[in-house]
C-alpha cells in the first residue's frame, strides 16, 4: 500500500502478490497506532467490516498548493485510517485551485473554508460537502485603531487576496454586523507581508488562519479582535467542511463513505491526542513549528463534528455572502444543490465514542 504526497512524499509498502517494496517501520507503526487509537476511544470498525468493500481501493485527496495545517485529519487519516478501510492507493494531490483539480477528476476528497465551498456550489461546480470539520480557526487581528469588527470601516484590512477565503469570511463577518465590505480598504498581498505590516502599524486589521494567529500571539503582534473559536456567533458554526466530488459519491458511496469514517475517526484522534496529530504533520513536512501546531490542534474544536449540524453553518454564511452580493443563490438553493448528509448521519450514529 502507499502514500504520495507531491512535494515531499513518502511511500509504506508490503509485499503484495510476488512484488518486494519497501516498508518504513517507523510510518508503520504510527499509522497502526493511530488505528488503534481510533479504536481506544470507542470508534470500533465493526460496521466496516460489515460493509461491502470500497468500489475503488484508491483515494486521491486534493490538498491545495498551500497546505493548510486546521485541516489536520484528512492527513492524519493517511497514516492507518484510510487503509483500515480499504484503500491500498492514498494520493494526496496537492494542486490548485483545489476545486477544478476535483472538478476535472484529478482528486476525490478535499476540505476548505466555508465561504469559498458556498461560491463555488453558487457557481455550479460538481461538488457536494459532506461534513464539517472543525469550528474556530480564523483569528482576527488590529492595532490599537481596531476593536471590534465595526472598527474595520474606512481602515486597511490585509487579505491573501479578494475572493480568497479570507475575504469572503471576513466579508460574511461584516454583513452580519451591519458593515459594508465594500467600505473597507482591502489589501491583497501574502500572509507573511501582512503579519509584518500590522507590527509596523501599516494596515489596520488582519484575519489569520493556522499557524499565523498562533505566531501573532507568540510575538505579541497586535492583539486578538475576534476569535472564531471562542467568540459567538462564529464559534456555534464549522469554518471548515468536508467536500467531495459529486461523481465519486454517486459512482462509489461504499469508498465516500469510508473516507468520511477514516477523517472523522482522525478528527477524534487529533481531539484526544493533539500532540501525536501534531507532531505528525511536522514530521510529514506539512509545517515546521511544533510548538504553533501543537497549540493549534490543542484549541481546535474537532469533536464537534457529533454535536453540530452543518446544515446551519451553509444557511448562516450563505445568506450572509447572498446580502453582501458574493453569490446569486440563496440559502435553500446551495443546500439543495451541493450537500449530501447522508454518509454523515449514519456515522453519526456508527460512531460513538
Amino acid at each position: 500500500m502507499s502514500v504520495s504526497h507531491s512535494g515531499h512524499s513518502f511511500t509504506r509498502r508490503k509485499r503484495i502478490n510476488g512484488n518486494t517494496d519497501r516498508l518504513n517501520r517507523r510510518a508503520f507503526l504510527q499509522g497502526a497506532g493511530f488505528a488503534g487509537a481510533a479504536g481506544l476511544v470507542g470508534l470500533r470498525p465493526d460496521h466496516a467490516l460489515a460493509e461491502p468493500p470500497p468500489e475503488t481501493t484508491k483515494l486521491r485527496v486534493a490538498t491545495g498548493v498551500f497546505t493548510a495545517i486546521c485541516f489536520a485529519p484528512m492527513f492524519v487519516a493517511g497514516d492507518g485510517l484510510y487503509q483500515a478501510e480499504g484503500f491500498t492507493d492514498i494520493q494526496y494531490v496537492k494542486k490548485g485551485p483545489m476545486f477544478d483539480v476535483l472538478a476535472s477528476g484529478e482528486a476525490d476528497i478535499a476540505a476548505t473554508d466555508i465561504g469559498s465551498i458556498i461560491v463555488t456550489i453558487d457557481k455550479g461546480q460538481p461538488v457536494v460537502v459532506l461534513t464539517g470539520l472543525h469550528a474556530g480557526c480564523y483569528e482576527l487581528f488590529g492595532t490599537d485603531r481596531v476593536h471590534a469588527i465595526r472598527d474595520l470601516e474606512g481602515r486597511r484590512v490585509a487579505v491573501p487576496g479578494l475572493h480568497t477565503g479570507r475575504h469572503l469570511m471576513l466579508s460574511a463577518m461584516m454583513v452580519h454586523v451591519g458593515l459594508d465590505p465594500g467600505k473597507v480598504n482591502w489589501v491583497a498581498q501574502p500572509a507573511v507581508e501582512s503579519m509584518r505590516l500590522l507590527a509596523e502599524g501599516k494596515i489596520d486589521a488582519f484575519l489569520g488562519f493556522p499557524p499565523e494567529p498562533q505566531e501573532l500571539r507568540a510575538k505579541k503582534v497586535g492583539h486578538l479582535v475576534v476569535s472564531m473559536t471562542t467568540d459567538r456567533p462564529w464559534a456555534d458554526y464549522f469554518c471548515c467542511m468536508v467536500f467531495a466530488r459529486r461523481e465519486f459519491v454517486q459512482k462509489s458511496p461504499v469508498a465516500a463513505k469510508r473516507a468520511m469514517r477514516a477523517i472523522l475517526k482522525a478528527a477524534n484522534v487529533c481531539t484526544t491526542e493533539p500532540a501525536r496529530a501534531a507532531r505528525h504533520l511536522v514530521d510529514r513536512g506539512l509545517t515546521r513549528e511544533f510548538e504553533y501546531t501543537l497549540q493549534m490542534t490543542k484549541e481546535l474544536p474537532y469533536a464537534r463534528w457529533r454535536s453540530y449540524d452543518p446544515a446551519d453553518t451553509m444557511r448562516f454564511y450563505a445568506l450572509r455572502l447572498y446580502e453582501a452580493g458574493m453569490i446569486k443563490s440563496g440559502p435553500n438553493k446551495i443546500l439543495a444543490q451541493g450537500t449530501d448528509w447522508r454518509f454523515l448521519n449514519e456515522l453519526k450514529k456508527e460512531l460513538k465514542g
